[in-house]
């Protein structure tokens, strides 16, 4: 099959603690055509010059920023560190519309791996939850618009919006102008939306950026893994045909996981990763 959209990696893992000169670098030197910078390197905390040298560096070098993850959990009982946490994206989503970046990725909570987080149900109560997170997109939506920026948020396991009917709930009442969609078929699979062709023929024009990872298992810690591709339970054959069918042309962003891989085969190097995975995309689009 051949691709309309462009291939990304996201600079986590021990990415994530390098120079940028060193991540564009090294990403650049292996074939992918953007950077799907986190706030580690995209500091709203940093001055706008140095923001604008980043997504110039990346540039340069022949390849785009794809987006900026900004995730936070946005479901907190600490009143003063939630405003912080809407107040930071807020900043990240006006920084990326200065610097020329399409979008600012951002996702719900609670996070099921923080153990200080709230219980849904135990600690706060849902419908409590769910006016938190309305509250922080209201807020992100007009950021959005005046910085002219898309929000593409992500449903992620164990969250209020996890899958793509809890995540639909979210973005139905959210503005379609500049509240988008990452999609991560690997979230929803946990939870049986197995039919990804489906969901991508579903949210269609609102898909914003997509993220390319697998699952298999169930979802609850310690019971599922984002293998390597290809080895889960998302069939990429239909994902990337239905990408084509909707003529989707954004950026594809390699999000790599499987840690116990990347820690006991690769040796943490997360070049070893990001070539790993570019030639497993294009095992499986020749497979597709």
């Amino acid at each position: 099959m051949t691709r309309q959209w462009k291939l990304a990696f996201l600079a986590g893992l021990g990415y994530a603690a390098k120079p940028a000169k060193e991540v564009i670098a090294s990403l650049a030197g292996l074939g992918y055509e953007g950077i799907e910078w986190t706030t580690g390197h995209f500091n709203p905390d940093l001055p706008v010059a140095q923001l604008k040298a980043l997504v110039g560096a990346t540039r340069q070098a022949g390849l785009d920023v794809s987006r900026i993850m900004a995730h936070e959990d946005l479901v907190i009982l600490d009143e003063g560190d939630r405003k912080q946490r809407i107040e930071r994206t807020v900043r990240t989503i006006h920084l990326a519309g200065e610097c020329g970046v399409k979008t600012v990725g951002t996702m719900t909570g609670p996070a099921p791996w923080d153990t200080a987080a709230p219980k849904i149900g135990t600690d706060i109560s849902e419908g409590a939850a769910w006016e938190m997170i309305f509250e922080a997109y209201d807020a992100f939506g007009d950021a959005a618009r005046e910085a002219g920026v898309t929000v593409s948020s992500e449903g992620v396991f164990g969250m209020l919006a996890h899958d793509f009917y809890t995540h639909r709930y979210l973005l139905d009442r959210c503005d379609p102008d500049v509240h988008k969609v990452n999609l991560d078929p690997s979230h929803g699979v946990l939870y049986g939306n197995l039919d990804v062709a489906w969901v991508v023929r579903q949210w269609g024009q609102r898909i914003a950026h997509v993220h390319l990872k697998d699952a298999i298992g169930v979802p609850g810690m310690g019971k599922f893994i984002f293998p390597l591709l290809g080895e889960g339970s998302v069939d990429w054959s239909a994902f990337f045909k239905a990408l084509d069918e909707i003529g989707y042309k954004g950026f594809c962003s390699v999000e790599f996981e499987s840690f116990g891989y990347y820690a006991k085969i690769l040796g943490n190097d997360p070049e070893a990763a990001a070539r790993l995975s570019i030639d497993q995309v294009q095992k499986l689009l020749n497979g597709a």
